[in-house]
Parts: C-alpha cells; structure tokens; sequence
C-alpha cells in the first residue's frame, strides 16, 4: 500500500479507542456511511487488536491501521491481526526496521527537524507530526516544508474543526488525525448514528478544503 497516496485521497483518518471488539463492526459501518475509508485503532486497549482481527477479516471497505505502535516485537501482533498501517507517536531505529522486514508500513511520528531527518533518512518519507498543537501546527509544517520539503506529515493532537482547511492547506499535510468523530464514549455507548452524523460532517468540511 502506498501510504501517502492513501492518505492524501481520504485526508482524514478517526483515531479509535475501543474498548469492547464486538464494537467493531458497527463502528465501521457508522463510519462508512459518514464516508470515512480509514481508520487508527490505538493499542491503548486490550480489545485492539481483537477489533483490528475482526475488521480486518470483515471484508467491509474500510483500511484499518494501528496506532501507538512503541515496540518492535508489537509487530507480528499487529500483522497477524491484519493491521494495514501502523502509526508510533516517535522512531526508533528498531521499531522502523520491524515495520520494514514485516512489510508493515510505517507512519512514525517526529517533532523536530533532526527526528524528520532520522526518519527519512531511515526510509520513511509519511510522518506523523504530534501533538500537533503543541509544536506549532500549521506553523510548523509550514516552517518544515522551506528546507525539508520532501517530507509529508499527517497532524494529529489537538486539531479542531476551524483549523482543517489550514492544515489541509499545507503542501506538506497528507490527512489529519483526531478522535472528534468516534470518541470512546460514543463507541461505548453504541451512538453509531451520532457517529455517522459526526463523520458526514467531517467529511464534508474535508471535502471542502480539498476537493477531489
């Protein structure tokens, strides 16, 4: 898969937290029918990779990838579970070289130009730019893209609903990432047309700054 072809096409990836896999599936389909076509299931909870297995295996057009990937021997977990993508908030040299022999792509995250350069020179040429936010934001990428233009980023952390076309703006900028449209409460409570609502809005202020 081509990453950043992928990214850019959709321009928003949900960030997951789910605690119950039986969520799954309803889930996608209530992201689907809001016209989301990826999404980042974090291993911030035991049910992760259970939901990835289950999505992965559903047959339902929905790119799935796994996020707060920390560690090589996370890996093979995230393969056999069928992960498409993995995102790490950082890079390591380990971690990038797992990712690698496991054919995994790979969105590792960096903050400064010296850790973009890391990055790149190891490899990868997608990165996540986090906490967004808290490292400058659209000033930043912009900053970034004078001398490292060959760099793309997909901001997370952080991202409100006024600042997607800006960031979206950026000739750096791939997609964006946030937990806005299927919070974990939503998801828990099983809010799925909530969710739709969510993602048919989001969708729409995506299309908006970066038409197709």
């Amino acid at each position: 898969m081509d990453l950043n072809t992928t990214l850019r096409t959709l321009g928003y990836v949900p960030v997951i937290e789910i605690d119950d896999a039986n969520n799954a599936l309803p889930l996608v389909e209530a992201l689907i029918a809001g016209g989301i076509g990826c999404i980042e299931i974090t291993l911030r909870t035991d049910a992760a990779l259970a939901a990835i297995k289950t999505i992965s295996k559903s047959g339902l057009p929905m790119t799935v990838g796994v996020g707060t990937l920390t560690r090589a021997d996370q890996v093979p977990l995230c393969v056999d579970a069928g992960a498409q993508f993995a995102v790490s908030p950082g890079f390591t040299e380990a971690l990038g070289k797992a990712c690698q022999s496991a054919l995994l792509p790979l969105l590792p995250g960096a903050v400064t130009p010296s850790e973009v350069l890391t990055a790149l020179d190891a490899g990868f040429n997608t990165l996540k730019f986090f906490p967004a936010s808290l490292h400058g934001g659209v000033a930043w990428l912009k900053a970034i893209y004078g001398p490292i233009p060959q760099a793309t980023f997909c901001p997370t952390g952080g991202v409100q609903e006024d600042d997607i076309a800006a960031y979206l703006g950026c000739a750096n900028v791939a997609a964006f990432g946030s937990s806005a449209v299927a919070p974990r409460a939503l998801i828990s409570s099983q809010n799925w047309d909530e969710i739709t609502a969510r993602a048919t809005r989001m969708m729409s202020r995506v299309r908006a700054a970066r038409p197709l």
